[in-house]
């Protein structure tokens, strides 16, 4: 026999369960492109694997021009940026533990142990229905 304390547990419970079922998810994509030491330096390859811990999807290639530029998709809290130090999101990427908002600030201050960021420029921001990729990878 439930009390009716369990049951009133229960049917919070339930409610609670109903409506972030029925809560459509908010997807964001990004254009970004970075300036400074960016080549030669493994940035594509850390970038790549900063994008796959976070769960975002997208792309990321060198230009002729000497910097990386890409597209970044996901939930859109998973792309908007934080404001916080450098030391903080350092903190945050060595306890693996990515925040929903460290993309942005992961490729204006982080970036690659090697690289040198001189400026991060964040176009084309909108929000989006789907995503338009399943994963996030290195283009040539």
């Amino acid at each position: 026999m439930c009390s009716a304390a369990k049951l009133t547990i229960c049917f919070g419970l339930l409610l609670i369960m109903s409506k972030v079922g029925s809560v459509a998810a908010r997807f964001k994509s990004i254009d970004y492109e970075i300036n400074g030491r960016v080549q030669g330096v493994c940035f594509r390859m850390y970038t790549e694997d900063q994008a796959r811990k976070l769960g975002v999807v997208g792309w990321v290639r060198n230009t002729r021009r000497g910097t990386v530029e890409g597209q970044v998709q996901g939930k859109e809290e998973l792309v908007n940026s934080m404001s916080g130090s450098l030391e903080q999101v350092t903190k945050v990427i060595n306890f693996q533990s990515l925040t929903s908002r460290t993309w942005k600030n992961w490729l204006s201050k982080v970036g690659s142990p090697s690289s040198r960021i001189d400026r991060a420029h964040f176009s084309n921001e909108k929000e989006i229905s789907k995503m338009e990729f399943s994963n996030f990878t290195t283009r040539y």
